[in-house]
């Protein structure tokens, strides 16, 4: 590569760039608001609508499901339509069902107005890593592409932190009537259209990504953008992206595809990344968590400060990975996140396997409930430097122009089905084997993910995403 081509860090634009890609990441914030918005509610709507720990499970987790469809199909609407275009889709969609799953008048239909939701955050999911990475200056782009991961945090704090204030209103608990005479559970998703109007109506204040509009021959507007984001003289970097973008067909699937007809190693490997982000157990923690603490002797509004709190934690270790991912590099934190995801695990499913079980309930006693709510902060903090902001960091990144969209999508909806079938299958886990069994599940995909990372990624550290 021409080194004159690869921008300054003298001379990129910091603050620009740091606020296009802020907003760009509020569909972060969308995907964790929604992430968390279901823990303080999911109590209050089994009792509500006399539900089982299936159809329970189902309500929170079908919106996956609709998450995974709106990650596949994001990549192919983002590469014939623009990444801008489609954050306002995304917009849209949360919007409606944040109205809809307030107005409920079965489970069912609440369930519908969930899964489009999860539709919108699951392309939002993946305009934002592609986005960003897109936009970004090397030397910013791992710290600039962990603004999803702080977005998502974000978004589950303040999620969590709200469902807590309101059941705190409504008299300490989500079954209870507040403003206007509905329940509080309502409001706590009538909430989310605050920060739903206010990603569709920043998307519509920012630039397209350069990268795309190479592809659709308009290299004067990405030459405008490059030299706003990065400064000088960007005619080497539109040579670099005209020579790794494909000019000559839309962007498809089968790009995806080897000679053979088979998935290419890189796709894989992303794909992998995604299912082991989730099978390690993190949103049982941030979809369950209340549920979790009142089940072993808390009541409801402790458990749901505890979660806030467990939240806070989850943004000052993003804050972390922020700090270090450009200085250490992207696969040492990986696996120290293992590790100590692993060993934190290991120690959940020994102090739950061994709680006493009181009406048909498990209940830590003496110093055990003391070592459960340490340990599993600990995990909180080892996921949230590492697997939390790193695993966007590197789907951003890690494929070639050619493929980035679609590959992304893939590994997108695969993290989404991940993380449905971690959410269903909890509560009947809950119910039959118990939380301690549960917790060694997780812990196991843990130890698993340490070879994954030494074996198959590499780090990217450094790089620009045309020498991916």
């Amino acid at each position: 590569m021409n080194p004159s081509s690869s921008p300054s860090q003298s001379t990129a634009n910091v603050k620009f760039v740091v606020l296009i890609s802020g907003v760009a990441a509020l569909g972060g914030f969308l995907f964790g608001f929604d992430t968390a918005v279901i823990n303080g509610a999911v109590a209050a709507l089994q009792k509500h609508f006399q539900t089982d720990s299936l159809v329970t499970g189902l309500s929170v987790s079908l919106a996956l499901l609709g998450s995974a469809l709106g990650a596949f199909g994001a990549g192919p609407i983002a590469d014939r339509h623009g990444r801008i275009k489609t954050m306002i889709l995304a917009s849209v969609l949360f919007t409606l069902s944040s109205i809809g799953s307030g107005l409920p008048f079965t489970i069912w239909d609440f369930i519908f107005w969930r899964v489009l939701g999860g539709i919108g955050v699951g392309a939002a999911s993946v305009i934002a890593p592609a986005y960003i990475a897109e936009v970004s200056p090397a030397h910013l782009r791992g710290r600039l592409g962990s603004l999803q991961q702080l977005a998502i945090v974000s978004g589950i704090f303040i999620a969590l932190l709200s469902n807590w204030f309101i059941a705190l209103l409504a008299g300490g608990s989500a079954d209870n009537t507040w403003l206007f005479g509905a329940a509080a559970w309502r409001w706590m998703f009538w909430t989310e259209l605050i920060p739903a109007l206010l990603y569709g109506v920043c998307a519509f204040l920012i630039p397209e990504s350069p990268r795309y509009l190479v592809a659709q021959g308009q290299e004067e507007k990405a030459a405008a953008i490059l030299r706003k984001v990065e400064g000088g003289d960007v005619a080497g970097r539109i040579e670099e992206i005209q020579a790794t973008v494909s000019l000559d067909h839309k962007p498809r699937f089968s790009d995806l595809l080897n000679r053979r007809g088979g998935l290419l190693p890189i796709v894989w490997i992303g794909m992998g990344l995604s299912a082991l982000q989730q099978f390690v157990g993190i949103n049982v923690i941030f979809y369950y968590s209340s549920v979790l603490w009142r089940s072993v002797g808390f009541t409801e509004e402790k458990s749901l400060l505890i979660t806030v709190i467990t939240g806070f934690i989850n943004i000052l270790t993003t804050l972390v990975a922020i700090a270090f991912v450009d200085k250490f590099g992207r696969k040492p934190l990986l696996l120290m996140g293992s590790i100590g995801m692993t060993i934190t695990l290991g120690i959940l499913s020994v102090v739950f396997g061994g709680a006493t079980v009181v009406n048909g309930q498990p209940t830590l006693t003496g110093s055990a409930g003391v070592i459960a709510l340490v340990t599993a902060n600990l995990y909180v903090f080892s996921f949230g430097f590492s697997w939390g902001p790193i695993v966007w960091v590197l789907l951003g990144e890690m494929f070639n122009n050619k493929i980035r969209a679609a590959a992304l999508s893939v590994a997108a909806g695969v993290q989404w089905i991940a993380n449905f079938i971690i959410s269903t299958t909890f509560p009947p886990l809950l119910d039959t084997v118990g939380l301690g069994p549960a917790y060694g599940l997780y812990a196991t995909s843990a130890a698993i993910s340490i070879f994954f990372i030494w074996f198959f990624v590499k780090e990217t550290k450094g790089k620009t995403l045309e020498q991916m």
